[in-house]
């Protein structure tokens, strides 16, 4: 049996690096910046615990063009490499000095904040320069050095003239990647990558006015300085703690991160915990559509303060990646490039934290201000039953703040809701039937009707209401729910004997045997009933069960293997109506059925059924019976 090392060679490992390693090659700068981050922040933790006897003074970070050069330079001024800690860290690819350091001082070192994890990510330099050089002098006595490599597995390394502490990293920049040296590029990577890292990053510099003295003359012309041109805010709002920041300060921040929403948050949820994991952040509820796709993508996802993706699915509950704001974790498993999350334990406990979070937010703010949070309930709605329909752990807990609202502009729980439709049921056995209208417009006669007969309507009107209405009538003890023109409310809500028809059962039985020849059964069933006089001779409705699993066809239903439902609907004929009377007594045959067509119409017109075609044909129809 032969024991050995496996032996990778540098010479295969860079053209995979500048391949394969990264999936964007922009975050280059982004890795060499959080690089420069942790040299800054070591020597920071170094000086506090007193190791460093160095001034750590108010360091920064700069990032240079020379397009002429053809040359990017990044110089921080942290705690630099010597020679020896050069071939260490720089040679020895994939050794990490994140990880060593953290080790090494495991105890103080846990808030020094730290970003590198993989040893890898100055390496992705080498995706687009020909050549990096670095010129670091470390905060020992000791000679600074100059490191070159131009992509092959030779490099240089010799000492350097450097006098002051820190490293600059220099990138000539290959043929293929130029963009790299126009400067609106690199701002906007600036901007997208390190926008709230933790040290301030300098980029070029620009003038600003200087306050003039109390005793200036009034026509006195502000003189400009020149200062540096700082474009990262290193102490965000989610850094904070929330007993530190007001209203307009978690507004403000809100700008700053979405400069081109102009409408203010409803409200936010500051995120910080630190057991069983490190999370900060604030999630804000901005203002709903229904359409549940173009809302999403809009929480930004950070490690220490290092941008990582605005695609937190997996991080965040499904329900919630409409919201918007910011996420920080140090204990996110991220792959070797950052750019995707990897399946892990702590993934799933965050994501319950924040959906425990979340709720109780909720619940407080619907108990502190109940009218606030009403009138604030159709611009939130969609997340909170969106969370309800998907998240167990939500549903429960959203009894104590989700809403029913009435057509009538009043709120109600559900615990609320189901004692007002219990008081007025009560002479219904088993079912409490819960009224709702997904359309006031389109369903004003019938929701008219319902309240005339003092029924309660609700008015529940998102798309996946017919999902979250399954899942409350399998969860909730007898009840159920019906659309307002949904199959006919009286024998839905109590079987009502005492109305009696004016026609004779043979009357009825003839009845029903012409509208059966005259209306096609493969679309409508026809029901008699026995109503008051006064209301509609033709109702159409259809029946919940079909009309439901229709709208969850439409929203999805095909994740539950519904296929295609047919469209079928009711046909109510108020056998009390004097027009059904006069149409049973009508002589010619032909005049019947025009009677019974246009009476079908105009009951289909008024559910927006009759459509082309058949719209025509009863516009013509209709001006034909007037003359």
């Amino acid at each position: 049996m032969t024991k050995g090392n496996i032996n990778v060679s540098v010479e295969n490992i860079f053209p995979l690096i500048k391949k394969f390693l990264y999936s964007d090659h922009e975050i280059f700068l982004r890795e060499l910046i959080s690089n420069a981050t942790d040299a800054t922040l070591k020597l920071k933790h170094l000086t506090n615990i007193g190791d460093a006897k160095v001034e750590y003074g108010n360091p920064k970070i700069e990032v240079k063009i020379d397009k002429e050069g053809k040359k990017l330079h990044i110089i921080d001024q942290g705690l630099g490499m010597t020679a020896e800690e050069v071939e260490k860290y720089i040679n020895q690819i994939a050794f990490s000095g994140a990880e060593e350091f953290l080790d090494k001082y495991k105890d103080s070192g846990k808030d020094a904040g730290i970003i590198g994890h993989f040893g890898l990510g100055f390496y992705s330099a080498f995706m687009v320069a020909e050549k990096v050089e670095i010129i670091t002098k470390s905060y020992k006595d000791e000679p600074a050095a100059h490191w070159t490599c131009d992509g092959s597995p030779e490099f240089t390394l010799e000492p350097s003239d450097k006098t002051e502490r820190g490293t600059e990293i220099i990138l000539h920049i290959a043929d293929d990647s130029t963009e790299f040296l126009e400067e609106a590029r690199i701002k906007s990577l600036l901007t997208k990558y390190n926008k709230f890292m933790p040290i301030p990053i300098k980029f070029g510099t620009k003038e600003v006015n200087v306050a003039l003295p109390e005793d200036a003359p009034k026509d006195a012309k502000p003189e400009k300085k020149t200062v540096d041109n700082i474009i990262n805010n290193p102490n965000p709002a989610w850094t904070k703690q929330p007993a530190d920041l007001k209203d307009e300060d978690y507004k403000s921040f809100y700008r700053e991160l979405y400069p081109m929403q102009f409408e203010e948050p409803l409200f936010n949820i500051h995120l910080n915990v630190d057991y069983p994991f490190n999370l900060t952040g604030i999630l804000y509820f901005p203002k709903m559509t229904n359409d549940m796709n173009i809302q999403k993508d809009k929480i930004q996802l950070y490690q220490n303060q290092v941008f990582v993706t605005d695609n937190v699915e997996g991080i965040v509950p499904e329900f919630l990646t409409m919201l918007r704001g910011v996420i920080d974790s140090p204990d996110i498993p991220l792959n070797v490039s950052r750019s995707y999350l990897q399946a892990d334990g702590a993934v799933k406990k965050i994501s319950s934290y924040i959906t425990r979070k979340v709720a109780d937010k909720l619940k407080s703010l619907f108990t502190e201000n109940r009218e606030d949070f009403e009138a604030k309930w159709n611009d939130i709605k969609i997340v909170i039953e969106y969370g309800m329909l998907s998240e167990d752990k939500f549903f429960e807990k959203a009894d104590a703040f989700a809403l029913y609202p009435t057509v009538d502009n009043t709120y109600h729980t559900y615990e609320e809701l189901f004692n007002r439709i219990k008081a007025k049921q009560t002479d219904k056995d088993d079912k409490l039937v819960i009224l709702y209208a997904s359309n006031i417009d389109a369903q004003h006669s019938y929701i008219e009707a319902a309240k005339a007969k003092g029924y309660e309507v609700l008015l529940l009107d998102s798309p996946i209401v017919s999902h979250l209405m399954q899942k409350l009538e399998s969860t909730k003890e007898n009840i159920t729910f019906a659309r307002v023109d949904a199959d006919h409310i009286d024998n839905l809500i109590k079987k009502d004997d005492t109305k009696i028809s004016k026609l004779s059962e043979e009357q009825q039985k003839t009845l029903e045997a012409l509208l059966k020849e005259v209306i096609p059964s493969e679309k409508f069933m026809v029901q008699l009933e026995p109503m008051d006089s006064d209301a509609l001779p033709f109702t159409i409705t259809q029946p919940e069960f079909m009309r439901r699993m229709k709208e969850m066809q439409a929203t999805g239903g095909g994740m539950f293997g519904m296929g295609n439902m047919p469209e079928m609907y009711n046909v109510i004929v108020n056998t009390n109506s004097d027009l059904v009377g006069e149409i049973l007594e009508t002589k010619t045959k032909k005049k019947q059925e025009r009677l019974i067509t246009q009476s079908l119409d105009l009951a289909r017109l008024s559910q927006g059924l009759l459509k082309g075609k058949e719209l025509s044909e009863f516009v013509k129809r209709s001006y034909e019976m007037i003359k």
